[in-house]
């Protein structure tokens, strides 16, 4: 079994990045040994059952001996450097904290000095107290890509937590250490917003969306035209409205053996929520054909519910109740979320599962890792049960930016970087974001998506 040995300050800090690398991500068992005076401990020191040892510099926790004294914006580093190293995974590597000074003794016991500190740079990443101490928020009162550390140093794209695990494990085999480890496999997660049911259920509805297509969209003629023969189909229930795509979803993952997660909204409060009740005949209709079919529902809390525990309370006994089905994971609408408050607010309600960090604006790693975990409330100092599945790309947010082309390759790209490391590639693709004149030419960019994973299960 691993010692590791830390300074007496920031226990649950340091505890906290240890549980989760060494026995979450690696699966490998540590005793914890915390310095009492005695033994000078001024650095992460990891002492192998050989007697072998690496050494982690400490270039953070200890600049901040009182609890909680580093959440302040001016101890978010001002620049990253990227660096060679033997034991990095990657031509170079993000150092977020510390310096690039690899070094290794020969003698007995052996021994590698790391000057990168992985373990402050992953508890940056994992626990995103880089947004309660920064205030940057855009209209909706979210922490913006643009305001991260990752976006401004370009490493967001990149799984760094990943990186770093994998350095942590270079150096660890080149000190003999023979332990088994936690094995992982690629996995798709398939999930679904449910924003809205029907598009056209009333003729008003039906009006109001066209005039949108028109006038904010600059639909073509031809578009129009479709359109409106479309909706006369539906009406004459000769085709199925544009937004009923949960049969075409749930049979493209049924053909690659992937359960889709579809989470549904509850009674909202503004403007920006859904345009349906969970009690209604047709919302009931839904989820028992999802749930008779073997796939999966959660919740897709409302605008306001991400920093109000009573809202989500509410909203999490009414999907329940009406749709007579245990609620444990989901995501928050927008993408609204307040570190660490949402996070204590899932836990209390007794979920399991949150994937809501990613950005609005720019699909990647907003956590830098492609794993789960259980997460950290930084303010109680205290390890939640609450898991966090990070969201690696989103439908809604290339559509400004990119052609269906561009859309694909960006999507691919991020897929191959999940693939490297064994992670999961959690998927968001709103069931309205098929048929519509905005969506029907990226349809194709879900399907290949599909595809690709069809051949891929071929080949296992």
């Amino acid at each position: 079994m691993l010692k590791i040995y830390i300074p007496n300050n920031n226990i649950a800090e340091r505890k906290y990045v240890l549980d989760t690398v060494f026995g979450e991500f690696l699966g490998t068992d540590y005793k914890l040994i915390i310095d009492n005076g005695e033994l000078i401990i001024d650095n992460w020191v990891i002492e192998l059952e050989n007697g072998n040892k690496l050494i982690i510099e400490d270039h953070f926790f200890n600049k901040f001996p009182k609890d909680l004294e580093y959440l302040k914006e001016e101890n978010i580093p001002k620049n990253v450097e990227f660096a060679k190293n033997r034991f990095a995974p990657e031509e170079d590597i993000p150092i977020i904290y510390g310096t690039n000074k690899p070094e290794t003794k020969n003698q007995k016991p052996k021994t590698i000095t790391c000057g990168i500190d992985i373990f402050a740079s992953i508890f940056f990443m994992l626990t995103r107290w880089e947004e309660y101490a920064k205030k940057n928020r855009d209209k909706h009162e979210r922490f913006p890509a643009a305001a991260s550390l990752a976006h401004k140093f370009n490493f967001l794209h990149r799984p760094v937590v990943n990186e770093y695990l994998e350095m942590l494990k270079n150096m660890l085999f080149e000190l003999d250490f023979n332990q088994k480890l936690k094995t992982r496999n690629y996995k798709l997660t398939l999930t679904h917003d449910v924003d809205h049911i029907l598009a056209w259920d009333t003729p008003k509805k039906f009006l109001m969306r066209l005039g949108g297509d028109i006038i904010k969209k600059r639909a073509n003629f031809a578009d129009i035209v479709k359109t409106v023969f479309d909706y006369f189909k539906v009406l004459g229930k000769r085709a199925k409205d544009p937004f009923d795509t949960f049969d075409y979803i749930m049979d493209l993952s049924d053909k690659i053996g992937v359960k889709s997660h579809f989470f549904f909204m509850g009674r909202g409060q503004t403007k920006y929520d859904n345009d349906y009740f969970s009690g209604s005949k047709k919302a009931k209709a839904v989820a028992k054909k999802i749930k008779e079919r073997g796939h999966l529902i959660g919740i897709h809390p409302t605008y306001n519910a991400y920093n109000d525990f009573e809202q989500f309370k509410r909203e999490k006994e009414e999907l329940e109740k009406n749709f007579e089905t245990e609620i444990k994971f989901g995501r928050e609408h927008y993408l609204r979320f307040e570190i660490p408050k949402t996070w204590q607010i899932w836990e209390d309600n007794g979920m399991e599962w949150d994937s809501t960090l990613s950005y609005a604006e720019e699909d990647g790693f907003r956590c830098g890792v492609c794993y789960e975990f259980r997460v950290f409330n930084f303010l109680t100092r205290k390890h939640l049960k609450l898991k966090e599945k990070p969201l690696v790309f989103m439908d809604a947010t290339g559509i400004e930016k990119f052609s269906p082309k561009q859309m694909q390759e960006a999507l691919f790209k991020l897929i191959g970087q999940v693939e490297r490391y064994n992670g999961e590639a959690v998927i968001l693709w709103h069931n309205s974001n098929y048929n519509t004149i905005k969506w029907r030419n990226y349809k194709k960019v879900y399907e290949a998506l599909i595809e690709y994973h069809s051949v891929k299960k071929l080949r296992a």
